[in-house]
């Protein structure tokens, strides 16, 4: 049997008092674990590139590239679990230990890990306190000087059947720092420094990655695994998230209006040149909550906080701004803007040009929209309305939202046809249809989806919606998926932040066989976005690179968290009949194929493989599984 030896990050996690739990009400307990495993711990884990190696009932053995990736996802857990507890009764709350060891580990060929690296990070995970991360001083050497949060140093500390003592630190999730171990290999605490310092210093650093280059985020920054003492603390990188704005007009219905503003916002300032911007859905999950800036900093691993307040009062509009440090809670810059509603753009602009000036001149600042205009208040406001909708529809994909989307932009587009919003969200109303099989005969969804795509590109060049609506429609067309890629690639171009347009880079990387490079795709479309609406459908595009690479078991766990976060189409079941049926799990294999079915009655292999996948394991996988032919 091959193995392979390695140094990787490990992490160990189990629940306390599982069996207590189980024995009181064993249905709830299990319930409620899936759907923290489905909505919250299978994506962070996948946000940090970390793989499962097992589950162990109720926990689980994770792989990770490296400490700084398996501490920022455990924070994650805890961090978010600590609000899911919130009003819990407490014999009720289910609590994780979590243990994270860098060390040796022998690789299976089955991609089992044994070894010390592996039974070390399970003995801490052990002896870890409920809703803690209990670290090895070989892992903890990684991050000394990156944590703002209450560690305790638990001494050389004996391991049940581990030889030697290994020195073990306790992190506290949601305490701040109090007190530094007091040690030779730890930091002192750093100089105080200006609180404009910070944006002075916004340096870029990349780091090149299987395949691609990735953008490092702020707050931990990996450190070589032969490291031997701390490196001195990471120079901050330009990353944020723009916070909904809050709708200070007093009428609840106004509410789309701020949201507009808020994701125009994040656009813009997403055109920073190597900034890196959460992207607005997951931004919006904080909507209405009373969250902590530094919470926040860290649950998504950024350094700055934006957010404000929208009033909107006849023709006028006016805006409140403050940018927060997400390390120290400083707030570093505010300001506020009055204008008239006519003069929306030049707001907009005036709100991140002043932000870029406060980064310093190391930061490209964002492009300018030159001196255009709203050209019609109505258009716009319908328009933003179908965005709104069009958003709804993630939550609920049936084909009366969409259709009740489409009649919102319908109308922007009677009042003002060259309105570059309502025309990409028309044309992504189309390339739903045609994703979903809801197509009419009498419709031209080359005019209705690239014809209206490239007239909104034309009149503004830096929305990636259109850009996104094109590469996926494409992606499916006969011999058009180099032209889809050239879409992708010219919106990364203007905004290389944009979730969308990675993960529609995945999906065309994915058609044309390049299976590696479309799942990194889509792993950095939920790195930029973790609590996207959209997580069900990257989770399934991942299981079709996965069926691409022959990864069969990883694509079943993919496809089955897709279905558990809500999408539940017949792409999703027709993955999984494949996966189960190249894994000899055919009646598995034929009840995925029966619930496709329910969903879409007029499914084939040919249809299935002409529009979603043309590769051999998912046409044999489809036949195996009982699907008609055509």
């Amino acid at each position: 049997m091959s193995e392979i030896r390695k140094i990787a990050a490990i992490l160990v996690s189990d629940v306390v008092g599982y069996s207590r739990l189980a024995g009181a009400d064993e249905d709830r307990t299990l319930s409620r674990l899936r759907g923290l495993r489905s909505d919250l711990i299978d994506p962070a884990i996948a946000a940090h590139h970390g793989r499962i190696v097992k589950r162990t009932g109720d926990g689980s053995i994770v792989e990770f590239r490296s400490v700084v990736d398996a501490v920022r996802c455990a924070i994650e857990v805890q961090n978010a679990m600590i609000e899911r507890n919130a009003g819990v009764p407490e014999d009720r709350r289910i609590l994780f230990r979590i243990g994270i060891h860098l060390g040796d580990v022998v690789e299976e060929s089955d991609g089992d890990l044994m070894g010390d690296g592996v039974n070390i990070a399970a003995r801490l995970e052990g002896i870890a306190e409920p809703g803690a991360i209990c670290l090895s001083e070989d892992a903890y050497r990684q991050v000394s000087g990156r944590l703002d949060m209450e560690v305790t140093d638990l001494g050389s500390t004996q391991l049940k059947n581990i030889a030697r003592p290994i020195r073990a630190y306790s992190l506290r999730v949601g305490l701040p720092a109090q007190v530094k171990p007091a040690t030779q290999s730890t930091p002192l605490e750093p100089k105080k420094r200006s609180m404009l310092a910070p944006l002075v210093v916004g340096i870029v650093a990349l780091v090149v990655l299987v395949g691609g280059t990735w953008y490092l985020l702020a707050g931990f920054h990996p450190a070589p695994v032969v490291a031997t003492a701390p490196a001195p603390a990471a120079t901050a990188h330009l990353s944020l998230v723009v916070l909904p704005f809050t709708n200070l007009s007093g009428d609840p219905s106004q509410d789309y209006f701020a949201d507009g503003v808020t994701e125009n916002l994040t656009t813009d300032l997403s055109r920073i040149r190597d900034s890196f911007v959460i992207a607005r859905n997951t931004a919006f999950t904080y909507k209405g909550k009373n969250v902590d800036a530094k919470e926040i900093g860290r649950e998504l691993g950024v350094r700055y906080v934006l957010e404000g307040s929208v009033q909107r009062d006849q023709g006028r509009l006016r805006v409140n701004v403050q940018l927060i440090d997400a390390q120290s809670g400083a707030h570093i810059w505010a300001d506020r803007f009055e204008e008239d509603l006519a003069d929306l753009f030049k707001l907009q602009d005036e709100v991140v040009a002043r932000l870029a000036n406060s980064l310093g001149n190391e930061l490209v600042k964002a492009e300018a929209r030159g001196d255009r205009r709203i050209a019609n208040l109505d258009a716009f406001d319908l328009t933003m309305r179908g965005r709104a909708l069009n958003f709804e529809f993630l939550r609920r994909p049936t084909r009366e939202n969409n259709v009740a989307t489409r009649a919102l932009f319908e109308q922007a587009l009677a009042i003002n046809p060259e309105d570059a919003g309502a025309l990409a969200g028309d044309a992504r109303t189309y390339m739903i249809d045609w994703s979903y099989d809801w197509t009419s005969t009498d419709v031209d969804y080359d005019a209705k989806i690239v014809g209206q795509a490239n007239r909104s590109i034309a009149i503004d060049p830096n929305d990636p919606v259109p850009y996104y609506v094109k590469t996926l429609y494409l992606s499916v067309a006969p011999d058009r998926a180099a032209e889809g890629q050239r879409a992708a690639d010219a919106g990364l171009a203007l905004n290389p932040n944009s979730a969308l347009l990675h993960f529609a880079s995945g999906v065309i990387n994915i058609q044309v066989g390049m299976f590696a490079e479309g799942k990194s795709d889509v792993l950095h479309a939920i790195q930029l976005s973790p609590r996207d609406p959209n997580l069900g459908l990257w989770l399934n595009v991942l299981a079709s690179s996965d069926i691409g690479l022959g990864h069969f078991d990883d694509a079943i766990n993919e496809s089955n968290r897709a279905i558990d976060a809500g999408n539940r189409t017949f792409y999703e079941y027709t993955n999984l009949a494949t996966a189960y049926a190249m894994t000899n799990r055919v009646d598995e294999a034929k009840a995925a194929v029966v619930e496709a079915l329910k969903l879409n009655p007029k499914l084939t292999v040919k249809f299935m493989t002409e529009r979603y996948s043309k590769t051999r394991a998912f046409a044999e996988g489809l036949r195996k599984a009982g699907l008609r032919e055509q």
